[in-house]
């Protein structure tokens, strides 16, 4: 855990509260890994306000505007980007400019960032795609 820099757990602000945002929220192995959530952040207005439970504890979804403030005063120190795609670079940009120099972006786009920000990009359509290459090299029968 210390040579992975997971001595001490690491503040995590999802923004995007849609199915994929949900299921993040709900996984409890960030804990366990070190990974701290802090904040949920979205612009949709019947999501905005609410509660959700997150781990243990029940947190209020702020309204993407609170993005710069939720990162500062809750110590985030990675972004999650589960937003549409239009709206990604503009979420990755305000995370930059908030401070965040880490990011997981599982928003169908790639994102524009400065040199010392790391992207980690997650496509599961692309993910899947991997596996059935692998199926069809192992079960030459199988045909797509």
């Amino acid at each position: 855990s210390r040579e992975l820099g997971l001595s001490t757990p690491w503040g995590v602000v999802i923004v995007g509260l849609g199915n994929l945002g949900h299921a993040l929220v709900a996984y409890h192995g960030f804990a366990s890994r070190g990974f701290d959530v802090v904040g949920v952040v979205d612009t949709h207005p019947d999501v905005v306000g609410t509660t959700i439970r997150v781990g243990e504890r029940t947190m209020r979804v702020s309204p993407l505007a609170d993005l710069e403030t939720v990162v500062r005063e809750r110590n985030a120190a990675i972004g999650v980007i589960a937003t549409p795609g239009e709206g990604a670079q503009d979420v990755c940009d305000r995370l930059v400019a908030a401070g965040i120099t880490s990011i997981l972006n599982f928003a169908p786009v790639v994102l524009t960032v400065p040199e010392d920000v790391e992207v980690r990009k997650v496509d599961l359509a692309t993910e899947l795609q991997i596996l059935a290459f692998h199926e069809q090299r192992r079960s030459p029968e199988v045909r797509a």
